[in-house]
This record gives structure tokens, C-alpha cells and sequence, in this order.
């Protein structure tokens, strides 16, 4: 059995003791919220355990680990002695006068390891407010609603897979409007736009009206601002389906097209889009089957006018269909559907493009803010890599500082994609004061840079603030196949939670958590939009010479 050691025991026997007793515990956790660092990309993949340690007392959690299953004991006790040194809650480093346990092992080998601290270490067969704690995490798993209805979930897989053989976005462009009248489910009609045109992405959104149409192709030609574009994507008023890789795509797959892909490798995602609800992966009764009659009658059109809607102008049709719905009783009804071109509206929705290109070539040369060096301290350490939710949650609630998104951000995925930059304590406070004053972090990117005296190709991550100015956190060479993986990974995580990232700033350079930060050094959380290098428009940088 390890031992303290002697300084180690003095420095804990100075600590005062307090009349409290704390609870401690590990239990094994099987969904992703037990995911721990593991390295500076990636998490534990499957199964952890969570250790936690509260002060029955105060009602408070003082440390929370997640760990791996095959950690030893000396875990516990790890998160034990930051418990009482640095609690994770805003409560001062004190020594309990008792700990109780569940677990017999635990109590002897506390009991070994605590020997000289004059802590009574006792064994109970109940831990209440822990039971409490991981019952609550149970009960949010196990309430959260499927993506989709249990009923509807096989057939509305099978008609995102025909979409997905059809491929209208071969023929169609996203401004060519196909009317569907359903008049069911209180929708009257869906105004059907295909995206996948520029090979990006690739899917079908459904509106509920043409004003929202309109409303967000006008917001997207005239609004150039990060929050504006923001702000109209989530102003839209629609049901969508949209395609993803199912599979990891190896590092040399970064400008991989969808399309090349086989179909068991394609993945549909289904929700729903509305302004008083932001974005929601989630499909409810009848929201599954308006969505499962507008793709079959779709599909139907599609199949049968494919030539017609090849042409070069786009032409005027019109088809009826009955489209048969399963009901919950094992009935089968019947649902009449009109589905017909929009060649005006898409005559309106092109000429919308048309003059923004004109005015585009009438823009001034805008002044682009200098590229700033001088955030992120000399020999701070950086990664790429992923969030448990669970952790982002805990964050949300206990870090130093804490920037909030300006929506709920979807829970998809493993986590949330960040970029953790970690340095000494009164640096990591200097930072953050740094991004306070500049108003906060408003977006990350990855723009191209070029050294042309070394002929040297790089790739510059950037801090947008929201005051304007861009700071510099990072600089890759293009060529490092370590960066360019992990920076696809990451760039991937950002697409499943729909275009949000962090900024975690933590400390703990110089001790054993460097590179691995633990929950205790992680004492800001910024939730920032990622956005492309061609977003954020800046253009390549090149490095200039100095006299």
C-alpha cells in the first residue's frame, strides 16, 4: 500500500478540521458522461467510474473524478486530498472530522492511508445524498425522449434512405421550391429546399411557410455578422433531414464528399427548427409523420420528374398522391398530398443572389483587424480535443468564469469540441481578464498562413473577440499529420453540435495534470461559434518582414 509522505502529512495536518462529515464513493457509470481526459484529442472510449466526494454537511460536492475502470485505489484517495486542499466548490481547504463509505475495501485502505490524519473512517450501507446525486444523473438518461417516435423511427429511416438513393441535390439547387399541400397535423404546406449543391452538405429542409423561407435567404444574402447569421438560421421555421458520416474518417479524408461514401456509411438526422425553439434533434408524434408523408411524396415527385426538373429552366408540374401513414392501432390511413413546382418563387429566391452579387462587387476594401500575438502566455500548453457533457455541465456551474452560449446547445456527440489552453494560475486569470475587456470570445477558426521566406504553409488557429479583434492562440504546420487529424476530429465534433466549440483556459502547467488537466484546473469555459476560414474572411495571412 502506497504511503503520504511526510511533507504531504504535514501539509494536510495543518489544514484546520472541521465538525463535518463527507461522503465518498466510486461507482461505474456506462453511458458518455463517464468519459475522462485521456490525452490532448480524445476521452476514455466506453465505460468509466465517476468518484465523488461531499460534504454531507453543506450539502456540497468537493471533488468529482472520472476515472477509467482499471484506475487503482489510489484514485479515490487522489480526489480525496483535492477535496480537502482545493475543493471544487467556493469553500475553504479544510480536513473532515469523519468519512463514511459504502464499500469495505475502501474504508481499510483510507483507514492505511489516513492513519496519521485523525479522520475516523467509517463504513455505512447508505450514502444518501450521493445516491441522490447519481439517481438524478440516471433519471436525466433515462427521461431524455428518443430522436425519434419508437413507431415511426424504422419507416422514417427507410424514407431518409430513399432520399438519400434519389439524391435531388444532383438536379435541383437550393433556391428551386417544391410546394407539398398536407393539410394534416395543422401544417397547411411544406416548402421543400434541397441543400447539397456545393457538396457540403447534404439534405432536405422543409419549411412551414414561405415567409420563414424567404425571411432566412434574405437575412443570409444581407447579414454578414457572425450573431446575424446566427440568429437567422435559428429564426427559420422548419422541419429538416440532413446526412452525416456514420464512421470515422481517417486523417486523410478531411475534403471527403458524402457522396463517395457507400450508403451503409451514411447517417440521417432528423429535427426541427422554429424561433421560439431554437434547434431541437428531436421528433415528436406528429411532427414524424408530417415529416414521414412530405419525404414519400417527395420521393414519388422526384422519381417520376427527374428529367423534367433537369431542364434548364425550371419548369411548372404538378402531381397528386395518397400516401398511406401507419397508426398506432395497426391502421393504415390514407393521406391525400398535392406536390407541385415554384418556378416564381425560385425566380424571386435567384434574383435575391443575383443583386447580392452586384452589390458585392461595389463593396469597399474593408480593414481587417490586426492578427494579435499577445493573449496566450509563451509555453502554455495546447490542445484539441473533447468535453464529456457531463463535465461541460459541471463547468457551467462551478468554473471560475464561464461564458455561456447564446442558445441551448445540443448534447450530441461525445462531447463538446475545444480547445483547452493550459498555463500557470495567475496567467490563465491574466487571459481571462484579457477576453473580459474584449468583450468576450466570440468564435474560433483555422485560417491558412504562409511563411514565404521559408516556403512554409501553416495553419493559424485564431480567437475572435467580440470587440473585433483576433488573437492568435496557435501555430501549425500544415504538414503535421498529428494536427491535421486531430484538427479533423475536432472539425467533425463541431458539425454534430451544429457549429458550437469551446475555449477552456486551465491551470496546472507545471504540475502533475499538465497536458492532462483535471476538473479542478479548468476555471473557464467560453461557448463560442466555430466558424471556416472563409466565414471568418480574412483571407491567407502572410508573414511580413520586419526593419
Amino acid at each position: 500500500m502506497a504511503a503520504l509522505n511526510r511533507s504531504t502529512l504535514r501539509r494536510l495536518q495543518n489544514l484546520p478540521q472541521i465538525p463535518s462529515v463527507w461522503e465518498g464513493d466510486r461507482r461505474p457509470l456506462s453511458n458518455a458522461d463517464s468519459h475522462a481526459i485521456v490525452d490532448d484529442d480524445d476521452f476514455l472510449e466506453g465505460g468509466g467510474e465517476c468518484i465523488l466526494w461531499v460534504d454531507g454537511s453543506e450539502g456540497v460536492v468537493r471533488a468529482m473524478d472520472m476515472v477509467g475502470p482499471d484506475a487503482g485505489p489510489e484514485a479515490i484517495v487522489r480526489a480525496l486530498l483535492r477535496a480537502m486542499e482545493h475543493p471544487q466548490s467556493p469553500s475553504p481547504a479544510v480536513r473532515p472530522q469523519k468519512i463514511v463509505v459504502k464499500n469495505r475495501e475502501i474504508q481499510f485502505y483510507l483507514r492505511g492511508v489516513l492513519q496519521d490524519l485523525g479522520i475516523a473512517i467509517d463504513y455505512v450501507p447508505e450514502l444518501p445524498l450521493i445516491d441522490e446525486i447519481f439517481r438524478g444523473m440516471e433519471e436525466v438518461a433515462v427521461n431524455r425522449p428518443p430522436e425519434l417516435p419508437p413507431e415511426y423511427a424504422d419507416v422514417l429511416m427507410e424514407k431518409a434512405a430513399q432520399i438519400w438513393h434519389d439524391a435531388p441535390w444532383q438536379t435541383l439547387r437550393e433556391h428551386q421550391i417544391i410546394s407539398i399541400e398536407v393539410n394534416q397535423w395543422d401544417v397547411a404546406s411544406l416548402y421543400v429546399s434541397v441543400l447539397g449543391q456545393g457538396r457540403m452538405d447534404y439534405g432536405v429542409l422543409l419549411y412551414r411557410s414561405l415567409e420563414s423561407l424567404k425571411r432566412f435567404r434574405e437575412r443570409v444574402v444581407n447579414d454578414d455578422s457572425f450573431e446575424d447569421l446566427e440568429q437567422a438560421f435559428l429564426g427559420q421555421d422548419c422541419l429538416f433531414l440532413t446526412f452525416e458520416s456514420a464512421m470515422e474518417l481517417d486523417e486523410d479524408e478531411e475534403e471527403i464528399d458524402l457522396a463517395d461514401l457507400p450508403p451503409s456509411e451514411i447517417e440521417p438526422n432528423f429535427g426541427n427548427l422554429h424561433p421560439l425553439e431554437g434547434l431541437r434533434s428531436i421528433l415528436y408524434e406528429e411532427e414524424a409523420l408530417t415529416m414521414l408523408v412530405a419525404l414519400e411524396a417527395f420521393h414519388r415527385f422526384f422519381r417520376n420528374s427527374r428529367r423534367k426538373l433537369a431542364a434548364e429552366t425550371f419548369p411548372t408540374l404538378s402531381s397528386r398522391y395518397r400516401i398511406p401513414v401507419p397508426l398506432a392501432d395497426g391502421e393504415t390511413q390514407q393521406v391525400s398530398v398535392k406536390v407541385s413546382t415554384m418556378p416564381e418563387v425560385s425566380d424571386e429566391l435567384w434574383q435575391m443572389l443575383e443583386d447580392d452579387d452586384d452589390d458585392d462587387d461595389d463593396d469597399d476594401e474593408f480593414e481587417m483587424p490586426p492578427l494579435r500575438d499577445d493573449l496566450v502566455p509563451p509555453n502554455s500548453f495546447l490542445s484539441l480535443g473533447v468535453v464529456p457533457w457531463a463535465t461541460v455541465d459541471f463547468l457551467r456551474g462551478n468554473a471560475q468564469f464561464y461564458q455561456g452560449a447564446e442558445v441551448d446547445i445540443n448534447p450530441s456527440g461525445d462531447g463538446l469540441p475545444v480547445v483547452m489552453i493550459q498555463t500557470s494560475h495567475p496567467k490563465a486569470k491574466t487571459m481571462i481578464q484579457d477576453l473580459k475587456e474584449a468583450e468576450g470570445v466570440k468564435a474560433i477558426c483555422f485560417n491558412p498562413g504562409e511563411d514565404p521566406f521559408q516556403d512554409e504553409q501553416y495553419d493559424l488557429g485564431i480567437l475572435q473577440a467580440k470587440n473585433g479583434d483576433l488573437y492568435l492562440f496557435g501555430e501549425f504546420n500544415e504538414d503535421d499529420p498529428v494536427h491535421q487529424a486531430a484538427r479533423q476530429k475536432w472539425e467533425r465534433r463541431c458539425q454534430s453540435t451544429q457549429g458550437w466549440c469551446g475555449l477552456v483556459i486551465a491551470k496546472g502547467l507545471m504540475g502533475a495534470s499538465r497536458g492532462q488537466p483535471q476538473l479542478k484546473d479548468m476555471i473557464a469555459l467560453f461557448e463560442v461559434r466555430w466558424v471556416s476560414a472563409k466565414d471568418l474572411g480574412i483571407g491567407p495571412l502572410q508573414l511580413m518582414p520586419t526593419f
